[in-house]
């Protein structure tokens, strides 16, 4: 689809997009090539510059080129060209306010590999790994997870960000990411009912009790959050497809998913609801 992307080029905006599709000019190189009678030669001279300038920072794999020129609600298009530089992330910690709170677990998927970070052991490392990647992928990342992760490692994350909180609401899915896990059928499994509040109860039962089962559940809990945004990205770029030319030729097929080295354990999760009765939803 990026090949296909004009809106980030001067002065063309989504409406002028639909213009040059319904003449025919359908991609970059169908751009260069024709005569593009309806621009002034100045603008034609312009586009053309910019196009080819495209061409060659697709060819050197920088998103950011891209990122900075795409409008933020269009970054979907940016996926399937940087599949393979791009993490999906999610992060735990004991509260939603970072100058008084700690991240507990973070949790990193890049579409093949799962990797996970704990307070007390590895989270540093964090630090370090997440540079190795050009695009992040997020629900709601852009409002918590990654200004909390400035704050707390001190870092900078200037990644190419894709915020599926505000895809999938273009689509119509609300409810957070479990309201829009269970409208295309995503199932959690054991986890069904585990929140991010829940998640801090986890950790405390950790900490407190030495129950590593509770360390396990958590783990488990943040890995689902980073393995579902992947078949959500999916999905949500198959749909955006619908309002473009291009819904029949630029499908993508499911991810399958990968194994969770974690496994939710029912006995501490009923144990905690049985201690702390009926628990408040963040």
């Amino acid at each position: 689809m990026l090949k296909n992307t004009f809106i980030h080029t001067p002065r063309i905006g989504m409406k002028f997009e639909q213009k040059i599709w319904s003449s025919g000019i359908y991609s970059w190189n169908d751009l260069l090539k024709g005569d593009l009678a309806f621009f002034t030669p100045t603008k034609r001279d312009i586009l053309r510059r910019s196009i080819e300038e495209s061409h060659e920072q697709l060819s050197k794999l920088n998103p950011d080129f891209f990122g900075t020129r795409i409008p933020s609600n269009q970054h979907w298009r940016i996926f399937p060209e940087f599949k393979e530089s791009t993490a999906y992330l999610d992060i735990e910690t004991t509260g939603l306010e970072s100058l008084i709170n700690k991240i507990t677990t973070i949790a990193l998927y890049d579409g093949s590999s799962i990797f996970t970070y704990i307070k007390g052991e590895n989270l540093d490392q964090f630090k370090e790994d997440i540079q190795k990647y050009k695009v992040l992928v997020t629900y709601n990342g852009k409002c918590f997870d990654v200004p909390f992760l400035k704050s707390f490692f001190g870092i900078e994350l200037n990644q190419v960000h894709i915020d599926l909180r505000y895809v999938l609401r273009s689509l119509g899915y609300t409810g957070g990411l479990k309201g829009c896990e269970k409208r295309v059928g995503i199932d959690r499994g054991n986890l069904e009912g585990v929140d991010g509040y829940f998640a801090v109860l986890l950790w405390d039962d950790y900490q407190r009790n030495k129950n590593v089962k509770a360390l396990e559940t958590l783990l488990a809990y943040n890995i689902h959050d980073v393995v579902s945004l992947e078949t959500l990205l999916v999905l949500s770029y198959n749909l955006k497809l619908r309002e473009t030319p291009f819904n029949e030729t630029h499908q993508l097929g499911l991810p399958s998913s990968p194994e969770i080295p974690f496994r939710a354990d029912l006995e501490t999760i009923e144990g905690i609801k049985n201690t702390m009765g009926s628990y408040r939803m963040w």
